[in-house]
């Protein structure tokens, strides 16, 4: 194995030979002895911080073998060499025992990750690729890679009424915002089966989210009490699609090469916000209707797509962006859309991204495209 590697390693390794090229230099050249002494001592500790065990313990060698080289070279007194020596062990030391502290701080981070990404599978599993008359595909992204974990949500669920589905969006960010996502999408799975309407299953997911809320105000927990959501229901027939809207972006539909975003008669507060008086009746969401032909695609999304900036500070329309032509496979669908929001922000986004596409299909499952 050599100790020079290709790849991001390359840089910090270049900067660490460097300083010990300069240091050599400095003492060999410099107008005061002893001056490439603080740069023969940095390169371990450039390297220890910024690459392998390995690689930094091979520089603390070299630049120990090189301030004994130099001063034997310089004729300096045993004293010296004895200084210096201990000068470049002594901060190579160092160095390495903080290259063996971030690396254990480095895998309990990850462990925790990990961990992290565990609960937000269990929260949050993997839809089913089929669900009545529908394919379904979708793809959850953290708008940072490292974090893994978000507050967006989305369910498909067949029930005794149709084809039932969940998008949305909690109140903040991390754990806490998954403790919210636990609670509604928990909710909608049970009410899902029994509530005979969308109103009343928005009813059913408002008194969940109050109940919740309210139990966090006594815990101080950190309850996040509202979700933007889209509830959405499409009967075994599939010619037709119910929404309520919950203060979430509308959802998009997609079809023969067009997109048309399907606005709600009227914006409704957030699950979770209803006041007193006009959340006891149940039933009082309003609900759209949409056709949906053979073929067509339901797209919902969560605001890091509808807000999602370039570079001029334009936001994403995919009306207008997404690229046009004929989706046969939800996952294609949701492979452009992700792929060109990445592309629009310059892969530069601000906040996580959820989306969730349901294709009606005609006989059996649509041919996936190449």
């Amino acid at each position: 194995m050599t100790m020079f590697r290709r790849g991001p390693l390359a840089f910090p390794q270049a900067v660490a030979a460097l300083l010990l090229l300069g240091g050599a230099a400095a003492d060999l050249f410099g107008p005061q002895p002893y001056m490439g002494l603080p740069l023969l001592a940095a390169a371990p500790l450039i390297a220890c911080v910024l690459l392998t065990f390995r690689i930094g313990l091979a520089f603390a060698v070299l630049a120990c073998v090189l301030s004994i080289a130099l001063d034997l070279y310089l004729r300096r007194p045993a004293t010296a060499l004895f200084v210096d020596l201990a000068d470049v062990l002594i901060v190579s030391t160092i160095a390495l025992g903080i290259n063996r502290l971030l690396h254990r701080q480095g895998r309990y981070l990850a462990q925790a990750r990990d961990v992290a990404e565990a609960v937000q599978r269990a929260v949050l599993p993997d839809p089913p690729s089929r669900a009545g008359p529908l394919a379904v595909a979708a793809r959850y992204e953290t708008a940072q890679a490292e974090a893994r974990i978000g507050g967006d949500l989305y369910a498909v669920q067949p029930t005794p009424y149709g084809v039932r589905a969940i998008i949305g969006d909690v109140r903040g960010k991390g754990l806490q915002a998954v403790s919210s996502v636990s609670v509604i999408v928990g909710a909608f799975r049970q009410e899902a089966e029994q509530a005979p309407t969308l109103a009343e299953l928005a009813h059913r997911l408002d008194s969940a989210l109050a109940r919740e809320s309210d139990r966090g105000r006594e815990t101080v927990s950190g309850f996040e009490d509202f979700t933007t959501a889209v509830l959405v229901q499409i009967p075994s027939d599939g010619d037709a699609v119910q929404l309520v809207n919950r203060g979430h972006p509308a959802p998009f539909l997609v079809e023969g090469g067009t997109v048309v975003q399907l606005e709600p008669a009227s914006y409704e507060l957030p699950l979770g916000m209803r006041l007193p008086e006009t959340g006891a009746g149940g039933d009082v969401s309003a609900t759209d209707v949409f056709t949906l032909r053979p073929g067509a695609s339901l797209l919902l999304v969560t605001d890091g797509v509808t807000e999602a900036r370039n570079q001029h500070g334009r936001f994403y329309d995919p009306c207008t962006q997404l690229p046009a032509g004929e989706y046969s496979h939800p996952s294609d669908l949701v492979d452009a859309l992700a792929q060109d929001v990445s592309s629009w922000t310059g892969n530069q986004r601000q906040d996580d991204m959820a989306i969730l596409a349901l294709t009606r299909t005609e006989n059996g499952s649509p041919e996936r495209t190449a």
